[in-house]
Parts: structure tokens; C-alpha cells; sequence
């Protein structure tokens, strides 16, 4: 459904704007005529009820992008998962309630593709939310982030709310975390392909057996279909964004040690588990709206690679 909404002139507050997707989000609203509102985590604490609602009180803002979470890779998930649906919950509900209270007009919130069941049809469609069981090693983020979907569709069915939810397939880009122990595949896979030529290993080892299929996506394209979503989409259901396109993680990582110039051998790690076998999201809501994305795998590995070199190549 759409429903024009104007971010010219608007107090647009993003929530999480240190993160990658959040400061994509803020780079991409340069251009659109709005004041941007951000609070560092020492100024306001999003897990905090209190702290939320006086900052909103004071601040006002008329529109919210709600990127703020406790994300990594299966790994941490695995280590921490109390933190990771705490965190995740409670930032997710002081923000979308104190939205709430304090009149925004519209929020976008942000979840991500680990919502589907682990074995849902491919490409997944919206539809395929709760149809099955999720995939072990990231439940604890798909939960709470599910639940961020049905509070704004509860904010919208009970008070009216302009509420919508965006879900991104795995993101990539400037501002990516890529510590071994917490990233997600496509950084690590990167620093891992680095610092094996930089020491010149004569090979790395990837975890699981490189047979799962994902699909990738640029946070710059997410940041303009945020933007996208939030001036014209509004609907009780939420909406995919990704690239159309996957591919198998041992080819992801030809491609990477290609751009990154490591020549060494790949060893497959098959004690270390794949998670979910394919995850290529249906496009065809998004796409029918008008919105594509523009930048290709290997363009935005490119440019990601040069940013790493720049600010953190060690």
C-alpha cells in the first residue's frame, strides 16, 4: 500500500547510527532536506525505558529508522543468547513505544532474514513468517526481531500507527565489524583472506562445508530503500529487502580471496556448523514498487575491501 510521506523539513531520528546500516542510513539522508537526530550510546541508553521516553520527550522527532540491535555471527549468538534477546528486545520496544507516546508520525523498523523458517520455501516470501521452525544457531536475534514486526502491526491495528518493517538479506559494506570472533561471514571471510596474504599462509580455513547459498546486499542500496519505504510504503505486513541473487559460500569466498589477491588454498571445516542451507529472499514485492538495487557483489566487495585497507588493515 502506499501512503506519500514527505522527509523534507522532518525531525528524522536513526537509531544506532554508529552501526553499518545506520550510518548508511544517515549518509543517505543528506540529500533529503530533513533534520537528522542521533544520540550516542553515552547520551541515551535505547535498552533504558526511562532514558528513552525523556529523550524522545525533549527531542520530538517526527520520523524514526529503528536500526539499532545486538547483531554477530553464529558464534556470538551461540555464546551469548540471553544478551542477544534481551538487548534486542528491550531496544526495540522502548523505541516503538516511545514513539508511540510521543506522536511520531512514521517509524521504519529494520529485522532480518533470519526471521524465516530455517526450511522455507525459495526465494522466501513475506507470507513465510512463522510457517515453520527457525534455524538453531540464530534464534535468539529471529525471535526478537520478530517481535519488533508484531509490535509495530500492533501499534498500527490498535492506535493507527504509521509503523512499518523493513527485512534485509545479510548486508555488507562501510562500518561492517569484522572481528573473527563476532562477524558475520562476508567480513570475515575478508580479514581471514587479508591477513593469510599479508602473512603469507599457504591456506585458510572456512567453517562448515561451503555448500549453504546466501544472498548478499550492499548497506548503501539498504539505506536507499529505507529511505524508499518510509516516504512511500505503508501496510501491515512487512517487506523484503536483498538482491535477488545467491550464491554458495565457497564461491563467496573464491570471489573474496579474488578481490582481496589471496592465492592460498581453501580448507572446508565440516565440524563447524552451516546453518541454514539456503536463504535467498523473494524481491517481488519491493521490486513491483519500482525500487532495485544498484550495486553488484563484486562492485561492493570492491569498494568494502578499500574501506577495510583504509581503516582497518593489520
Amino acid at each position: 500500500m502506499a501512503k506519500d510521506f514527505s522527509l523534507s523539513g522532518k525531525k528524522v531520528f536513526v537509531a544506532g547510527h554508529r552501526g553499518m546500516v545506520g550510518s548508511a542510513i544517515v549518509r543517505r539522508l543528506a540529500s533529503e532536506g530533513c533534520e537528522i537526530l542521533v544520540a550516542d550510546r553515552g547520551e541515551l541508553d535505547l535498552r533504558e525505558q526511562g532514558a528513552v521516553r525523556d529523550w524522545f520527550s525533549r527531542k520530538r522527532p517526527d520520523a524514526v529508522f529503528l536500526a539499532a540491535a545486538k547483531v554477530g555471527g553464529i558464534l556470538v549468538n551461540s555464546q551469548f543468547p540471553a544478551d542477544f534477546l534481551y538487548d534486542n528486545l528491550m531496544i526495540e520496544t522502548n523505541v516503538i513505544e516511545a514513539s508511540h507516546r510521543h506522536d511520531v508520525e512514521k517509524l521504519l523498523f529494520l529485522g532480518s532474514s533470519c526471521i524465516y523458517p530455517k526450511f522455507a520455501p525459495q526465494p522466501i516470501e513475506e507470507g513465510a513468517l512463522l510457517s515453520g521452525s527457525l534455524e538453531p544457531t540464530n534464534e535468539w536475534y529471529a525471535v526478537a526481531k520478530i517481535a519488533g514486526i508484531k509490535l509495530c502491526q500492533a501499534y498500527r491495528q490498535q492506535y493507527d500507527r504509521d509503523y512499518v518493517s523493513a527485512m534485509p538479506t545479510n548486508l555488507f559494506g562501510p562500518g561492517d565489524n569484522f572481528d573473527l570472533s563476532s562477524s558475520h561471514v562476508l567480513p570475515a571471510l575478508m580479514r581471514k583472506a587479508h591477513l593469510a596474504k599479508m602473512n603469507n599462509d599457504p591456506q585458510i580455513v572456512v567453517w562448515g562445508t561451503g555448500s549453504p547459498r546466501r544472498e548478499f546486499l550492499h548497506v548503501d542500496d539498504l539505506a536507499d530503500a529505507c529511505i524508499f519505504l518510509m516516504k512511500s510504503y505503508s501496510d501491515d505486513q512487512h517487506i523484503n529487502v536483498g538482491s535477488g541473487e545467491d550464491l554458495a559460500i565457497s564461491e563467496l569466498v573464491d570471489l573474496v580471496c579474488d578481490v582481496v589477491g589471496y592465492k592460498g588454498r581453501i580448507e572446508y571445516d565440516h565440524s563447524k556448523p552451516d546453518g541454514t542451507p539456503r536463504k535467498l529472499m523473494s524481491g517481488e514485492k519491493l521490486g513491483a514498487m519500482g525500487w532495485r538495487p544498484q550495486i553488484t557483489l563484486r562492485q561492493g566487495i570492491e569498494s568494502t575491501y578499500r574501506w577495510f585497507l583504509d581503516k582497518h588493515a593489520s
